[in-house]
């Protein structure tokens, strides 16, 4: 069907990733009659960041991601950050189940499997830091079950590949929790994608570009909208738009007008994997094994041997290794990055790039890795690794975030960021990691910033407390609801649960 002939919708979603899906899928349990478009440049949902081959699959739940438990000075740790990732988590797992319970979802095991969530640290340094964050996460109600050890035995058993060939002597600790998942947010997508397209008043449109968007009299936006494969032209105008277009939304950004957006821009950040798709390796190999970030390094790049599930398929992915390239998209232009700066976003790019030379210096010295070297570091995690094994895959594109600082000119955002306008009629998804596992946790905060007024007893509110029993309770300060959703949840998605 032609956009021109489409009937005037409520909600416009610029992308056909895991975030619009997300968005659109609470918004129509919420309110049936809604009227929402999604559209998509590519032909497919789920082609950037949101892909399968694209992410780790963590559901990063903060049980093993170390960048999110920095060490203090004085040798403690701060978990804090890990926590609310943790319990963000805890959303998404919430929303999956009712739709799996509905029937939504036919089947969870299509998108989400349980697997193991490791911590792994070598030299003394490392394991007393490691020691220090399992006493005082396993202290705290959100990570029970977590296991520690330092014994070679014990390790070799829960990950035979990183134990095989390593020297014994070496200082060496794990941290594990069972509970955790990989997950497919391709699959995922899908699911929602297709269950949505199902519904009356819901329509996706693919191969649509959206070149502009402006605020009309009315208060409404008008979107001017291009045919990737006709290169045909169309308008659309929606009272709420929300851009979940990945590395593309900065432009959209840009493009708005809206002041709440003045100055922000972003750095583009890529990535390559390693991976394994033999069969007699990835049997061998069953978690998410999560080492510490190279010093300097973006939160992307931490690097992990992980298990990850596609199409049914067991394989393993090494990696990141990040490196620089102007594309804010897989798909995208290598413009992108130079048609991102403007007047208002030149000081706090320029600022960014005068503090921030550790993080130029590495991910230069990554471009400039050669195979042999990304393949030592594969070995520091798995000593006996075969080079003929494994092959380079291109993983998502990420852009973290610039805006403008409190105490500086310019601050890089390392996470995820919603921008939206004062009228509450446009949201604007920036920024990376955790992203995906955290989409449910960013449709409530959508849905607090622009419909705060139906987030009421006799409007969404009692709707809501259906799709996910915990909103409104802190699961941090909460052990008991916390231990029932998690049940609750694990029972359904069919997860570990301790």
């Amino acid at each position: 069907m032609p956009i021109s002939s489409t009937e005037r919708p409520d909600i416009v979603m610029i992308g056909a990733g895991i975030m619009s899906a997300t968005l659109a899928t609470v918004l129509k349990e919420l309110e049936p009659s809604l009227k929402i478009v999604i559209l998509e440049t590519l032909q497919d949902c789920a082609q950037e960041s949101s892909n399968g081959w694209n992410n780790a699959g963590t559901g990063h739940a903060a049980n093993c991601e170390m960048n999110y438990t920095p060490a203090r000075p004085d040798g403690t740790v701060d978990i804090s950050k890990a926590l609310e990732v943790n319990t963000e988590f805890d959303l998404s797992r919430q929303l999956w189940s009712y739709l799996v319970t509905k029937g939504a979802i036919p089947d969870p095991q299509a998108f989400i499997h349980p697997c193991p969530h490791m911590s792994f640290v070598w030299g003394e340094d490392n394991v007393k830091y490691l020691r220090q964050r399992f006493k005082e996460m396993s202290a705290h109600h959100c990570y029970r079950g977590m296991e520690y050890s330092e014994d070679p035995k014990q390790i070799a058993e829960w990950i035979p590949l990183v134990m095989e060939g390593r020297d014994p002597g070496e200082p060496i600790a794990v941290t594990r929790i069972v509970s955790g998942s990989d997950v497919d947010y391709g699959a995922l997508t899908h699911l929602l994608i297709q269950q949505l397209a199902k519904q009356s008043g819901v329509q996706v449109h693919y191969c649509k570009h959206v070149d502009d968007l402006s605020r009309q009299p009315d208060g409404s936006w008008e979107l001017s909208i291009r045919d990737t494969v006709s290169k045909a032209r169309d308008t659309l105008q929606a009272r709420f738009v929300f851009v979940g277009a990945g590395g593309g939304a900065i432009e959209l950004l840009q493009k708005s007008g809206i002041p709440e957006g003045h100055g922000y821009g972003g750095f583009p950040v890529s990535g390559i994997w390693l991976r394994c798709d033999v069969d007699s390796v990835s049997d061998r190999h069953h978690a998410k094994v999560y080492g510490k970030a190279p010093h300097g390094s973006p939160p992307m790049s931490v690097p992990h041997l992980d298990t990850r599930i596609i199409n049914g398929k067991k394989s393993l992915l090494f990696g990141p290794y990040a490196g620089f390239s102007s594309r804010f998209l897989k798909h995208g232009s290598i413009t992108d990055l130079f048609r991102s700066v403007r007047p208002g976003n030149v000081l706090p790019m320029l600022d960014v790039a005068k503090n921030n030379w550790q993080l130029t210096e590495y991910l230069v010295s990554q471009v400039l890795q050669s195979h042999a070297h990304q393949f030592e570091m594969l070995r520091q995690y798995y000593p006996e690794v075969r080079q003929h094994d494994w092959t380079h895959a291109v993983a998502g594109q990420r852009v973290q975030i610039i805006k403008p600082g409190t105490d500086t000119v310019g601050m890089l955002e390392f996470g995820t960021e919603l921008v939206t306008s004062s009228d509450r009629s446009l949201a604007v998804l920036l920024g990376a990691s955790p992203g995906a596992s955290t989409a449910a946790f960013i449709a409530l905060e959508v849905l607090q910033r622009c419909f705060a007024d139906r987030l009421t007893a006799d409007s969404w509110l009692p709707r809501l407390k259906e799709i996910i029993p915990t909103y409104g309770i802190d699961l941090k300060v909460d052990s008991a609801a916390c231990f029932e959703t998690r049940k609750k949840t694990a029972t359904v998605l069919n997860l570990e649960y301790v």
